[in-house]
Parts: structure tokens; C-alpha cells; sequence
């Protein structure tokens, strides 16, 4: 009995998707691999400094790797697609499947799956793996300082409380001057606290050392210096995990962190419009790749007689990569407060969509 033939559409969907798969993934290894050397330049010196040797070195790749590759990501899709469009152009392949019956939206379809496996994989290395990699990063990277009080110092808010760190050590298990500024139930001040370090002890928590501070009454206009003490226990939620996070500035996190900064549940340093944007930005990636694949399907237009010479892929590259750089400054502006998140998040997704899509339907009247 002979063997039933395969559906014509799924060895199809397997050959396009298999094609775009393998570009997109080579294009992530040339743009991580010059980004790592652009980064290890940087870096090599200081490790060195540090008496880390090659493993320091081959430790800071490695947990530099998967930030590095979600940023390379959207860059590679494109060129990875206008790559792929083209060659099969070239070789006459666009023109037997149209001959064959496939129009340009069946080909953009046939397109859509991998395009979405890339950003599904892109929402689970922002989500997950970059989150824990660069908190690896920063701890290893604190605890191997030997001048660790030269530290940049930061304020996080953690409920109605504020605090001010001098600088981290220790991989987050040592603070150098803490300062607390305690509010009442009206955010008014009431109380701070000034302390010259805090250990952290494990189970018992975290204690101050060398402590002043004011209780502050405003209402009555009165001001009372507190007991200087040797050390008193710190009441805070916070582990030296999280001072390492909040001290790496804008450091990638998970959707849960976020979430539970967005409700009060954890510490953050943060704008809530700045975590509201990212959030948004994460889940759109997915369509932010279609975009970019829409915005590289022109290039099937390229005229059999003009081959490489022709030019519409260097525009379709400049469009891909201006749709990037307004996104970001978009994403920017969002984060900075000057636009709502889903104005610095949507608007440039649907703006590059009827552009690319006013473009391809050009060229199928001509």
C-alpha cells in the first residue's frame, strides 16, 4: 500500500518557516557576536582589574548573552526576512508560487507562524531569562568590586516609606548609609532614620548600625532628636537581591516583579507609567516582528532584470530600522511621562502596518 502524500500546504509552511527560522537565527549570532565583543572591549579592562582572569571574562559573556540577544532580536527578524524574500526572488521562487496560485497575503500568512514562535521565544527570554541573568550579573559584578562605596547611590519606595541608599556591597548584603524617611497614613513626614551601614543576617534580617534620626511632628511644628543607638533591627521586606535589582538602575524585569511594584507589593524605583509602558511593550513584541515582516515583504517586487542591483531592499532595511528608532523614542517619551503608555506603545504599529500595506498594494496594482 503505498504511502499517502503530504498536504501540499504544510511541506509549504515547513520549507518558508524552516528558511526564515535559520536566517533569523544566523543574523542573531553576527549581531550578538559583534555586540559581545563591543561589550568585552569595554569590559575586558576592569575585569582584569579585578584579578578575575578568562573565566571573569567568559563569566561576564555568558551572563551578558541573553540581554544582548533580546536587543538583537527585532534586527535580526528583519534582516533576517528581507534576506530570505530576496534570495527567493532572485532564484525565480516568488515567481513559481505566484505562477502557482499564492498571492502576496498568502505568502505573508505562510510567514506568520515562525514570526510568532520568534516572538513568543522573545517574550519568554525578556520575561524570564534576561530578568535572572542580569541580576546574576549585577551581584557577581558588585560582589568582585574592590571599591564598592564608589557606587552610585538611589531612592526606592517601598508603601508609604522612603529610602536612600548610599551605595551596595557585598552582592547586596551590605549598605553603606541608609537613610528612612517615614510618612503617616496622609504622606506626611513623621519620622527618618540616618544609619552608617546595614548587614544583612539571614534569618534575622537586616540591622542598622550607628542610628540617629527626628521624629518629626508637623502639625505641631516640633521637631525631637531620637536616641542615638548602636544598632537596631531594620523592618523591611526587601532582600539583598532586591537592593542589587534597584541598584542597577533600569535593569530588565519580570512580569511579575512589575505587576507587584504596579500594586505596592514590592519596592520600586520606578514611574508606574515607565512599568505600564514595558509591560505593554513585552506583549506586543509578537506584533511588533509582524510588522517588521510586512514591512520586508516588498522586496518580492524586485524585477527579474534588475537583480542585486536593485534598491528596494536597502529602503525596506531604512523603513525597518526607522520603525525601531521611533519606536524607542516613543517607548522613551512613555517612559519619561510624556505620553500615556498605550500612545508609546500602539500608535507606531499601526502607522508602520498602513504604510507597508499602502506600499504592497502599489505594487500588486501595477
Amino acid at each position: 500500500m503505498s504511502k499517502p502524500s503530504p498536504n501540499p500546504r504544510y511541506v509549504l509552511l515547513r520549507y518558508l518557516s524552516g528558511a526564515l527560522l535559520f536566517r533569523v537565527v544566523f543574523c542573531s549570532c553576527v549581531l550578538v557576536s559583534l555586540l559581545e565583543i563591543l561589550a568585552l572591549l569595554e569590559q575586558t579592562t576592569p575585569i582584569l582589574q579585578r584579578h578575575l582572569g578568562i573565566l571573569g571574562i567568559f563569566n561576564y559573556a555568558c551572563m551578558r548573552l541573553p540581554f544582548l540577544l533580546s536587543g538583537a532580536l527585532p534586527l535580526s527578524t528583519l534582516i533576517g526576512a528581507l534576506l530570505m524574500l530576496t534570495q527567493m526572488t532572485l532564484a525565480s521562487e516568488i515567481a513559481i508560487l505566484r505562477a502557482a496560485g499564492l498571492s502576496t497575503l498568502g505568502l505573508y500568512k505562510y510567514l506568520v507562524p515562525a514570526t510568532l514562535l520568534i516572538g513568543l521565544a522573545g517574550i519568554v527570554l525578556d520575561d524570564q531569562v534576561t530578568p535572572r541573568s542580569e541580576q546574576a550579573l549585577a551581584a557577581w559584578w558588585n560582589r568582585t568590586d574592590p571599591t564598592p562605596e564608589d557606587g552610585h547611590s538611589f531612592w526606592f519606595h517601598e508603601g508609604s516609606t522612603l529610602t536612600h541608599i548610599g551605595h551596595v556591597a557585598d552582592g547586596g548584603n551590605i549598605l553603606g548609609t541608609v537613610d528612612v524617611y517615614m510618612r503617616d497614613a496622609n504622606r506626611m513626614l513623621n519620622k527618618t532614620l540616618h544609619a552608617q551601614t546595614a548587614h544583612y543576617t539571614g534569618a534575622n534580617g537586616w540591622t542598622l548600625y550607628n542610628v540617629e534620626g527626628l521624629d518629626v511632628d508637623l502639625r505641631d511644628q516640633k521637631v525631637d532628636r531620637l536616641e542615638h543607638q548602636a544598632d537596631m533591627p531594620w523592618h523591611t521586606t526587601l532582600a539583598p537581591r532586591d537592593f542589587i535589582r534597584l541598584s542597577a538602575g533600569n535593569a530588565p524585569l519580570s512580569t511579575a516583579t512589575i505587576i507587584g511594584m504596579l500594586r505596592g507589593q514590592l519596592a520600586s524605583d520606578s514611574s508606574p507609567g515607565f512599568l505600564r509602558a514595558g509591560l505593554i511593550e513585552r506583549f506586543l513584541r509578537p506584533a511588533s516582528l509582524l510588522v517588521l515582516l510586512l514591512i520586508a515583504m516588498p522586496v518580492i517586487y524586485i524585477p527579474p532584470r534588475t537583480g542585486t542591483r536593485s534598491w528596494l531592499p536597502v529602503w525596506c532595511l531604512g523603513a525597518g530600522l526607522l520603525f525601531i528608532v521611533v519606536q524607542g523614542l516613543l517607548r522613551a517619551m512613555g517612559n519619561a511621562g510624556l505620553l500615556p503608555p498605550p500612545v508609546a506603545t500602539v500608535p507606531t504599529l499601526i502607522i508602520f502596518t498602513l504604510g507597508a500595506l499602502t506600499v504592497l498594494l502599489r505594487n500588486e496594482t501595477r
